[in-house]
């Protein structure tokens, strides 16, 4: 593997080919990079879709600015007006991602097992171990010290970073990315209790994952217990996530980072999850629900929506401490308060007689 160092240059109009934007400017303008609007600099394009960076605009360095119409009057470089300019940032910024070039084929430190079927465009790093059965489909990447079970299935133009781990029987889609570390297939947490004594039930499923999908680093699927772990199409995983066995992500499903998901849990499809949200096992949750980060959704939500915990901001510990007080007194302040609407009404009642 060897990576490249040339920086290359775009013509702008080059960059937006194919876009669903409007050019304000000189659609010769070379680019050569990317940067924040508050630190640009000349040959460099930027983007502004946070009102709180918008003093910078008139003072930027950038040759051009992906924003909306509704910025572009203030723009005194060149302008692409967008309906999405995040979107539309993502699409130019991929032009000037560093990408590592990867010699096709099998590495020869790498170990392949018997009856493997790997298409001739695939490339399998250095110090891989693949299993028995495998298939990798066209123009496969699989990084450096990965391992590969048994029976795994992997589709075209799917990539692997370094040192991740897919276990026996997996199947992944195509055009998806899972980051270094994560893990995809282990047995998912089943013990049975015997006079006070844990026993390891077997987890005999699997994992389908679908096209599309992006895992990131150190996340881990287990397998199912009996049926599979299901991940949908297009379905987007931070770093650090747990997701329990048996649990169904519906398509388009983005997850932010550290957050568990306990055993047969099914998110519906188009939903947002915030950072270190936690979910109980065997709920449900509609299509269409955001879940602000920190929250611990313990029941099913059946219609889709913003949803969001007990959980506040932080306060001082002497503030919490006192809170937290008061809160394990809410149960006697309302018995207190219904006595004490009891004997208002009681005295209201007599009053009127």
């Amino acid at each position: 593997m060897k990576s490249s160092l040339k920086t290359p240059l775009y013509k702008l109009a080059d960059l937006i080919s194919g876009l669903d934007v409007t050019l304000q400017g000189d659609p010769n303008c070379l680019i050569g990079g990317v940067s924040p609007i508050q630190q640009s600099q000349p040959g460099h394009i930027t983007f502004l879709t946070n009102s709180l960076y918008r003093k910078y605009l008139a003072t930027t360095q950038a040759s051009a600015v992906i924003l909306t119409e509704d910025d572009a009057a203030s723009c005194t470089v060149n302008a692409v007006i967008s309906h999405n300019p995040y979107f539309t940032y993502a699409k130019i910024a991929a032009f000037f991602a560093e990408q590592a070039e990867m010699t096709v084929g099998i590495h020869p430190t790498a170990v392949i097992g018997i009856h493997c079927q790997i298409d001739a465009s695939a490339v399998v790093g250095a110090n891989c171990v693949i299993g028995n059965n495998v298939k990798l489909g066209a123009h496969v990447v699989i990084g450096h010290g990965s391992v590969i079970g048994d029976g795994v299935e992997i589709g075209e133009a799917t990539q692997l970073d370094a040192r991740t781990t897919i276990y026996h029987k997996v199947k992944i889609g195509q055009r998806s990315r899972i980051a270094s570390g994560a893990v995809v297939g282990s047995d998912g947490f089943g013990f049975a209790n015997q006079k006070g004594v844990w026993h390891k039930v077997p987890q005999l499923g699997s994992v389908e994952i679908g096209d599309d999908v992006d895992i990131g680093a150190n996340t881990t699927i287990d397998r199912g217990a009996v049926e599979n772990t299901i991940i949908g199409n297009g379905v987007k995983l931070d770093n650090l996530i747990q997701v329990g066995h048996n649990v169904c992500i519906g398509e388009n499903t983005i997850i932010a980072g550290g957050v568990a998901i306990a055993g047969s849990v099914v998110i519906g499809k188009n939903c947002m999850i915030g950072g270190t949200s936690s979910f109980a096992g065997h709920i449900t949750i509609s299509d269409h629900v955001m879940i602000t980060g920190m929250t611990a959704v313990t029941k099913s939500i059946r219609e889709p929506g913003v949803y969001s915990s007990g959980i506040v901001g932080a306060v001082t510990n002497k503030e919490f401490r006192k809170n937290n007080a008061r809160f394990h007194r809410l149960e006697n302040l309302i018995q207190r308060v219904k006595t004490a609407e009891l004997a208002l009404k009681e005295l209201t009642e007599r009053n009127k007689s």
